[in-house]
This record gives structure tokens, sequence and C-alpha cells, in this order.
């Protein structure tokens, strides 16, 4: 396709925008809460997400090309981001096992990995060249890794490309209207069939190929209900928690920019995705009726499968911190990007830890001035209530 240039809103402090991907986050489960967008108005500031104007297409969501966007979702485009294109800071991070299965077709003679020997396994390769192609790069690394799990390479495969547009996001259709949240994004396109979010699936039914990548629990229960697949590996169920690498875990980052010039901005946005995610762990079905409308999983109940043991509040810890540089070293070594950094100094745990303080800090303050009630509200000994 045709690089062009990105257009966006011009900049303006009072106003912060915001996106996120259909993964599992705090962010998705806002959206219907509202409760970022009450922090920004203490703040003074409009808080919307970023389509939500027709001044901006869908790239900043890429190349994080707008200085007052927050964006939760996808890790790779962000490793991207920072590694070639612009500094950003990394907020924070939720963890999902979600590694990545092998399929094939449901009545092939093919049960193990060990049977794809000589056997062709497809690739996507976006033919966009302004988006990180994250695609490609999951599926890339989940099949590399399903096959050194059976003591087998690339070479012990035939890895077909399967080039496609990669192009919905410059159709007038998706340019023209404006949208209040990523809801309404993903039912106009039904995500969960559209086959352009499984452009694999396809070659695998017309057996092109023997085998794709697949997401675990997401595509997985969706492709596997047709009867015309089945998997026959999957990364999500092993205990080893390095294997876990289908663009997770979803990441919050800000700009540089962002980050020195308005802290506070950062900060509120932190306050409330550490609210929303305390009410999500505390409401795991509610939250999953939230994210059903914008995740992959097939139904409700599914969701609340994938999330029931998911923390909800972002975090920085030390085994996200090294699930993030796993997936920069190999995006890295497999030319994905061309810059290496460290991950630890692009970890920003400051704001987080503001945004904890103050909100313990509101708590203690909200707690010491609530009016106590009189002692016959309490009915005290010797007085009748009622």
């Amino acid at each position: 396709m045709t690089e062009r240039v990105s257009t966006t809103v011009p900049l303006s402090w009072d106003e912060v925008w915001f996106t996120n991907c259909p993964m599992v986050s705090a962010n998705n489960v806002d959206q219907e809460l509202g409760w970022c967008r009450e922090e920004f108005k203490k703040l003074g500031v409009e808080y919307a997400y970023f389509r939500s104007t027709p001044e901006n297409n869908w790239y900043p969501h890429y190349i994080h090309n707008l200085d007052n966007l927050i964006r939760f979702g996808g890790l790779y485009p962000t490793i991207h981001v920072n590694a070639d294109i612009r500094r950003t800071r990394l907020l924070g991070a939720t963890q999902v096992v979600e590694g990545g299965a092998m399929l094939v077709r449901a009545r092939d003679d093919i049960f193990r990995m060990e049977d794809l020997r000589g056997k062709k396994i497809g690739l996507t390769k976006s033919l966009n060249t302004i988006k990180n192609d994250w695609w490609r790069i999951q599926e890339h690394a989940g099949i590399e890794l399903m096959l050194k799990l059976h003591g087998m390479t690339t070479d012990d495969v035939e890895i077909v490309d399967f080039p496609y547009p990669d192009d919905w996001y410059d159709k007038p259709e998706m340019l023209q209207v404006n949208m209040n949240n990523p809801s309404e994004l993903w039912l106009r396109r039904d995500h969960k069939h559209d086959l352009a979010f499984r452009p694999l699936e396809t070659g695998l039914e017309q057996g092109v190929v023997d085998a794709i990548y697949t997401q675990s629990k997401v595509f997985q229960h969706l492709q596997e209900d047709t009867g015309k697949f089945k998997a026959i590996e999957d990364l999500s169920r092993y205990p080893d928690w390095t294997l876990q690498m289908a663009n997770c875990p979803a990441v919050i980052t800000c700009t540089d920019v962002m980050a020195d010039e308005h802290p506070e901005l950062v900060v509120a946005y932190m306050k409330a995705m550490i609210k929303v995610g305390r009410w999500a762990n505390e409401n795991k079905y509610a939250a999953s009726g939230i994210l059903n409308r914008q995740t992959f999983y097939r139904d409700v109940d599914d969701t609340y499968q994938g999330i029931k043991d998911v923390d909800m509040v972002p975090n920085l810890s030390p085994k996200n911190l090294v699930s993030i540089d796993i997936a920069k070293d190999f995006m890295l070594s497999h030319g994905y990007i061309h810059n290496d950094y460290d991950v630890h100094e692009w970890a920003a745990p400051q704001f987080l830890e503001q945004a904890a303080r103050e909100l313990l800090e509101e708590e203690w303050t909200r707690r010491s001035t609530a009016k106590l009630p009189e002692p016959t509200e309490l009915g005290a000994p010797g007085v009748r209530l009622g």
C-alpha cells in the first residue's frame, strides 16, 4: 500500500485521547464505567476515544503520534514505537495467559506437533507499511516456541507467507463515522466473526497450508466450534509463564512529552485504572459482560473463564517486565525492530506509585471527614429506636 502521513487533531492539553485494543484491560472495562473521565474532569480536562473525531485517523494507535494520547493495548506495537519511532513511557501491564495454539483441520491425520514435519504452516504478512505487523510477530513467536518444545525448528517445516492488504484502516466507511468508544468499532466490524482478523483460516480450510497459529482460548474456541478445526498444541496449558507471548501482556504507554510536561494527566489516568481494576477483580462476571463486547471470546461465560484468574489492576511486576523483555528481544533478533533499549529504563513506575498514594490519601480524607452518626442513630443505651 502507499504510505501516507497520519492526520491528527492539533495538540491541546485540555484534552486527553485514549485508545485500546480488543484485549483484557481495565480501560476496556472503564469505557462503560466512565471513571477515567471523572478523574480528568477534576482537572478540567476532556477525555475521549481518539476516533470520536474525524480529524484523527487510525494510525495514532500504532505510531503514537498524538502527544496527548494514552494507549492500553497489545505489546508489540508499543515495543516498536519506543524502539524505532518515538520515546514513550511504560506505565503498567496486565498479563493474560494466552500463549497461542497450533490449529489443523479436524479430519486430518495430524495429532501431534511431530506430525507436522515436512508440512506447511501459514504465516501472515501485512502489506501495510505504516502500522506494526503484530499479527505476524505473535504467529512467528508462537510457531517457533511450539516447534522448540517438540525438538523441532522452522527447518523441519515449510513456512508459507500469506501477504494481505491489512488496509481497513483507510476505508472511507471506517473513517467517516465518529465512534465514542471502541465497542462501536468492534460492533461495526462484527469482529468475532470477521475473517479479516483471521486471514489464515481460509487458507487452512482450503488446504493451502496444513497448520496455522491461533490465539489460545479466544479465536481457538470460535474456530473449533465450527467443527472444521482442532488444536494439537496450546502454549497456555504449560506452567512455563515465559511461553505466553501472544502480544501480551497488554501494556499502558504515554508519550515522553506527556510524562515530562503533564505528569498530573498520567497520574489521573492511572488512578482510574487502579480503581477500575479493583472493581473488575471484585466483580469478574460483571466485568466479563463488558469485556465480551470488545474481546474475541465467544460469549460472556467464555470471557469469564478467560479472565477469572487475571489481576485486572495494572502493574509493573518483575514478571511482567521480563515478559516484555522477552518479546522485545524476539522482535529485535527477528528484524521486527531495529533499535534495542532497556525495558527497565522504559518503565516508569512512579506514576502508578503516585496514583496509589493519592487514592490512599483520598480514602483517608473521606473517612476522616465523614459525618459520624449521633448516639441515637447508633442505638445508644437507654434510647429506643423505631
